[in-house]
């Protein structure tokens, strides 16, 4: 299985390759140029450095939304011309989804916060669920089993599960969810930076943030999680998709108001 994943939904673009469960390329930028500058050139260079041929590509990813409009309308033109030219299927990731799954097999929760301007982030929360080695459930401990390196481990993986669906919140509603959940929580994402102030005044629970090299949007991330959901078979078509869009864009916005005022 080989996927192409693509990532414009906030102020990273970011585009990677995994093969099976291997990540073969990635390359991200956060700099002053625009996606519809950097994304294509980005994809190129990979392709040409790792020699890829995109007609062995099965799948297209793509971070759907929520985003920056204009952001995700070139991850989703782009994505969706890959697909129609090479005939294959588009893996929808959800961004907040793609941002969380950055911080796989962190205990508690994981909450990613997007600037939505206007008081708002996009946001949601999520955990991530012990898995037996046989695909199962569970959230009672295990047997540990010895590590190669001597230190305790549990067979099987995580499962990522959505506690909140991504919406668009005023910072303090999202804090007042957390903190009736009662767990830590770790935030990431380019809301971060403009709420740090603002979130101690508003947390009763504890919590912290994530790293510089794991809090924002990264094609790797999507590329993985879609893996995913390609064996789960969460595919679309090419024509099928549509970014998912929480809020109206402001243009759509002042339109409406012009309207409101004129009548």
């Amino acid at each position: 299985m080989k996927i192409l994943a693509l990532d414009s939904s906030g102020l990273v673009a970011s585009v990677a390759v995994m093969e099976d469960d291997s990540l073969i390329a990635e390359f991200g930028i956060q700099y002053k140029k625009t996606h519809s500058q950097t994304l294509v050139p980005m994809m190129e260079e990979i392709r040409r450095t790792i020699d890829l041929d995109l007609a062995s590509l099965d799948a297209v990813a793509v971070a759907a939304g929520p985003g920056s409009f204009t952001g995700l309308r070139i991850g989703s033109a782009t994505a969706k011309g890959l697909g129609l030219a090479l005939g294959v299927p588009l893996i929808e990731v959800p961004t907040l989804e793609g941002l969380a799954y950055n911080l796989y097999g962190s205990e508690g929760y994981v909450c990613p916060i997007m600037d939505a301007r206007r008081g708002q982030v996009y946001t949601g929360i999520y955990e991530f669920v012990k898995e037996e080695a046989d695909g199962g459930r569970t959230d009672e401990k295990k047997p540990e089993e010895e590590g190669a390196a001597g230190r305790k481990c549990l067979p099987g993986g995580y499962k990522m599960r959505t506690v909140q669906e991504q919406a668009a919140f005023a910072i303090e509603e999202i804090a007042g969810i957390l903190n009736d959940l009662g767990h830590e929580a770790i935030f990431l994402g380019d809301g971060v930076p403009v709420f740090r102030d603002r979130l101690p005044e508003l947390m009763e629970t504890a919590y912290s943030f994530a790293p510089a090299h794991m809090n924002r949007q990264r094609a790797a991330a999507v590329a993985a999680l879609a893996g995913v959901y390609y064996r789960e078979g969460k595919i679309v078509s090419a024509a099928e998709h549509a970014p998912i869009y929480l809020r109206m864009s402001q243009a759509e916005r002042e339109r409406k108001e012009k309207e409101a005022g004129n009548r």
